[in-house]
Formats: C-alpha cells, structure tokens, sequence
C-alpha cells in the first residue's frame, strides 16, 4: 500500500512548497520478496565459498518460473538452481499449487 506524505520545502522568500513523497511497502510471498531473497541466499553463498566474491546477480520471478542474471567474479562454484529451489521451498511453495513446484 502506498501512502502519500506531504514534505513543506522552502525555496528562498517564496512560501513552503509541498512535494509529494511515496513509497511501497510489499508484504512476504509478494514476486519483490522472493526475488530479494534469492539473490541474497545466492550472494550468501558465494561469499561463504569465496569471500573475495564480486557478485551482481539480480532475479526475476512470475508463477512458476524464475530467472536469475547478472555478473559474477569468484574462484567458487555453486549450484545457483538448487539455491533458488531452496529458497523457494524456505518460503513456503512447496506444490503447483502455490505457485511453484
């Protein structure tokens, strides 16, 4: 849900101005959150096999499928769909019927 603010700014000798301030806030299950989560499981787990890890990965996510991108310099490997299936059970989905399986 996003609630409006409304922030008084003052510009010199003018009278205060009002800016309109936004924000979103998304609950647990919400695509923004298992993707956050996935990237991080991803970067946990690089940097737990190779600390000098440089890793960039963003993840994309819709019903039933998942994509993971990016750029990563490591002298480590993981198994990144093993880490995006255990996030994703970590969470909860566990059948089709949720979503994934």
């Amino acid at each position: 849900m996003t609630l409006p603010l409304h922030i008084p700014q003052t510009h010199g000798t003018t009278p205060p101005a009002l800016r309109l301030f936004t924000s979103e806030s998304v609950t647990e299950g919400h695509p923004d959150k298992i993707c956050d989560q996935i990237s991080d499981a991803i970067l946990d787990a690089l940097l737990a096999a190779d600390p000098e890890s440089r890793v960039a990965v963003e993840t994309m996510a819709t019903t039933g499928l998942v994509h993971v991108a990016g750029e990563v310099t490591t002298d480590a490997y993981v198994e990144i769909p093993q880490i995006v299936r255990e996030t994703i059970l970590g969470i909860g989905y566990d059948s089709s019927a949720n979503g994934f399986d």
